[in-house]
């Protein structure tokens, strides 16, 4: 209970002239119950003296001792705030797109597509039930799940965020694009993925496969893809067998350009490569990384094997950093300026926190 130690208490100084002593203990116990409540909703990771001053406060009875520099209201994390602001953005606008890509695409031409969204589209083809209460229907033993998996806050914000798209689709019109089968399945797919994408970017979920998927990756000798996989191929074979072929392949592409979507919105438009450099000539590569190019480096110590050179046992220096893939050339090329034999090895990063890369341009 960090928080609840950290209320201020409501002093006489700081009171309005005139006020009763049981005015101020009201208002120091609806305190104390806003602590209780912050306490629940602010992560633990935010209840330090970083983010926010915690003062146990005593009351005192004499108005004329010394004057103390007590405050009345928690100062709260502008990082916290900032953050929960941005999510629930994020939410919001997955909701609008994923909305967007069944109402104004997949529906008005019959296509499905996987996971619970798909088996909620066949089951409003057989029974004509209303797509938004089916979703809802459908996710609520996922999200249940998910609360004994992930957590209470994720089970919230994807309870919300389903009833939001539940919502979008009983109230929101969108226009029928266009009739071409191709476009609406390569664009349907592509707003319903970019929805999916920006709700998990947000710290929820608009499908509850990958819950399921996860949990039963704990039970089975299978990967949380090979379960989706199985899953999404049933969906189809059901599609194929109650629509049509030609439905359940025009479904199928729908599929591929969602979960392309996906991957590119969670990974984002800008991809990082990291190199790994061995070269004898380690300390000017290290000093044209971090001073003429302005990047950061990590430097360890290694013992060569077997190379161009046969059986070694030398030891030397290895350098690791991280840069943009635009970039790359131009590191390689300042890295075959200093050593043209340097070994250097290149990897693909889908993102990275912290360091220079994101703070500094490579000039």
């Amino acid at each position: 209970m960090e928080l609840v130690t950290g209320v201020f208490c409501f002093r006489q100084a700081a009171a309005p002239a005139g006020w009763p002593a049981a005015n101020i203990s009201v208002v120091n116990t609806w305190l104390l119950l806003a602590a209780m409540l912050l306490d629940h909703l602010i992560p633990s990771r935010f209840r330090t003296k970083r983010y926010a001053q915690q003062v146990v406060a005593a009351p005192v009875e004499d108005a004329a001792a010394e004057p103390t520099n007590y405050r009345l209201f928690y100062t709260l994390s502008q990082r916290w705030v900032r953050r929960t602001i941005v999510q629930t953005l994020l939410l919001l606008a997955g909701v609008f797109s994923a909305a967007l890509g069944l109402k104004g695409f997949l529906l008005p031409n019959e296509f499905i597509d996987g996971g619970v969204t798909g088996i909620s589209l066949l089951v409003r083809h057989l029974t004509g039930m209303s797509l938004s209460v089916l979703i809802l229907v459908i996710n609520i033993p996922f999200i249940i799940l998910g609360y004994y998996q992930l957590g209470r806050k994720f089970a919230l914000k994807t309870l919300l965020t389903i009833m939001a798209l539940s919502g979008a689709l009983l109230i929101v019109s969108f226009p029928s694009v266009t009739e071409d089968k191709l476009l609406i399945a390569v664009f349907g797919g592509f707003f319903l993925g970019a929805g999916i994408g920006l709700a998990m970017r947000g710290g929820g979920v608009l499908d509850g496969t990958e819950i399921l998927a996860l949990w039963l990756s704990r039970k089975l000798p299978l990967s949380i893809g090979d379960i989706v996989l199985i899953i999404n191929i049933i969906i189809f074979s059901v599609a194929a067998w109650l629509l049509s072929i030609e439905t359940a392949l025009y479904s199928i592409l729908a599929y591929l350009s969602a979960a392309k979507t996906v991957d590119f919105v969670l990974v984002g438009i800008e991809e990082y490569t990291g190199l790994t450099i061995i070269s004898f000539h380690s300390t000017e590569i290290r000093q044209m990384i971090t001073d003429k190019l302005r990047r950061g480096a990590t430097v360890y110590e290694v013992t060569q094997g077997y190379g161009s050179h046969g059986h070694q046992h030398l030891k030397t220096e290895a350098i690791f950093t991280v840069v943009t893939r635009l970039e790359v050339v131009g590191l390689t090329d300042e890295i075959h300026k200093i050593d043209p034999n340097a070994f250097v090895v290149m990897q693909s990063i889908n993102d990275t926190k912290g360091g220079l890369v994101k703070k500094r341009a490579l000039h």
